[in-house]
């Protein structure tokens, strides 16, 4: 059994995907926002890399049935109904509609993410949910990946302290589980944080930048360990909730 993280999206290559399990993390914000999104109604979360491309998508829906949502820079993306902040993601919002999502760095790790065994979105929401899916993957024999999606292509604190989390949770009680280095460290910075999560956030270069452009209640909802008792898994260009009943 291995768990490896990798530590930008950028380092995920196509021999890491084939019969593994990746479970892509993008705490701040895009990972938290999905799963928010499926757990307040929606009926899938489709990501696209860049814009043009989700417009040219939405024309086959008719409109009233999707959401268009995203951002560049952080900053919501001009004619899209909602930007990448999980409190915009209501059910008044969103319920039973399909969201069009493109982000700067979570919808593209996503996407580069497919052709593994299954991918999973994970985040502090969702923590217990996405524990138990990836232990139970471990268990079965299958290795798993947890691919942080960094910023713009570097190191982003908020994604290795939460991998590092997941290295701890998941692996509690299981021997023989080889790791990486990158997975021994971010479980030494996990614990070094503790449940101080805020404390990560406004360290990390990407929470300050939030908070300076109006984003700091994100931030708490972010933080907010298992808010949300679901795992959203990405398959045939969808995400959906793990074991949902709703077509795709």
């Amino acid at each position: 059994m291995r768990l490896d993280v990798y530590l930008t999206a950028d380092e995920l290559a196509e021999t890491d995907r084939a019969g593994r399990v990746i479970a892509v993390i993008d705490v701040l914000r895009a990972s938290t926002s999905i799963v928010t999104a499926l757990a307040n109604g929606a009926r899938a979360v489709v990501p696209f890399e860049d814009a043009d491309e989700l417009m040219t998508r939405a024309r086959q829906f008719e409109r009233g049935d999707v959401r268009l949502a995203g951002e560049r820079k952080m900053l919501p993306i001009d004619g899209f109904d909602m930007g990448n902040s999980p409190a915009q993601f209501t059910s008044a919002a969103i319920d039973g509609r399909t969201v069009l999502l493109t982000t700067t760095n979570g919808t593209r790790a996503l996407i580069a993410a497919q052709g593994a065994t299954d991918v999973v979105v994970a985040s502090y929401v969702n923590l217990s949910a996405a524990t138990a899916m990836l232990r139970t993957a471990l268990r079965g024999g299958s290795d798993v990946v947890l691919a942080c999606c960094g910023q713009d292509g570097h190191y982003a604190l908020e994604d290795a302290a939460c991998a590092g989390r997941f290295v701890r949770t998941v692996t509690r009680r299981l021997s023989g589980v080889a790791m990486n280095d990158a997975a021994h460290s971010c479980a030494l910075l996990a614990r070094s944080y503790g449940d101080e999560i805020g404390s990560i956030f406004l360290d990390s270069a990407h929470g300050r930048a939030l908070s300076q452009a109006g984003f700091h209640d994100d931030l708490a909802l972010c933080a907010a360990v298992d808010a949300y008792p679901i795992v959203p898994v990405f398959a045939e260009r969808q995400i959906t909730r793990l074991g949902s009943d709703r077509e795709r």
